[in-house]
């Protein structure tokens, strides 16, 4: 009898050993997802502005879609704070960039979601008086993905 229970047990164990290897690499808990968390570094920024000259922001005109025009003129409005943001994009890792204000110097911010909803989420806190640390917590916890881009469709935006 006692066999049989030390051999249940030594089964149970390796079952249970068996589950924890089948966990993919680099899981999180769902938890941590819910609160935004996850253990991938935050993607390049600058912590204050440069005492030179910042990049400016391509011609809002140079593009027909409304979104991305108003993107592009709201990002023109905010380029210090942009230059102090995270693109979570992650054009960082494939396009060099250097901070959020990237990619309103370039094209890419015209063709990514990601880009356009941040710049907008950045304009739109600092009307209302945050600080871009401010934006940037706000920023890392995912809060720029509530921004609704329909406020956004007729030139000019009524924000």
């Amino acid at each position: 009898m006692d066999s049989l229970r030390s051999a249940a047990v030594v089964m149970l164990l390796s079952f249970a050993a068996l589950g924890l290897l089948a966990l993919p690499q680099g899981a999180t808990s769902s938890a941590a997802q819910a609160a935004g968390q996850s253990e991938e570094p935050t993607p390049a920024f600058h912590s204050q502005v440069p005492a030179g000259a910042l990049p400016q922001t391509l011609d809002p005109a140079s593009f027909s879609n409304p979104i991305v025009q108003n993107a592009y003129a709201l990002a023109a409005k905010v380029k210090k704070v942009l230059y102090q943001q995270p693109c979570y994009c992650h054009c960082d890792r494939n396009m060099g960039h250097g901070s959020l204000l990237d990619c309103f110097a370039g094209k890419h911010g015209s063709v990514c979601d990601v880009c356009i909803k941040e710049g907008i989420y950045s304009y739109e806190q600092t009307q209302k008086k945050k600080t871009p640390a401010q934006i940037r917590a706000d920023i890392q916890r995912g809060e720029w993905q509530q921004v609704d881009l329909s406020k956004y469709e007729a030139t000019p935006a009524k924000p």
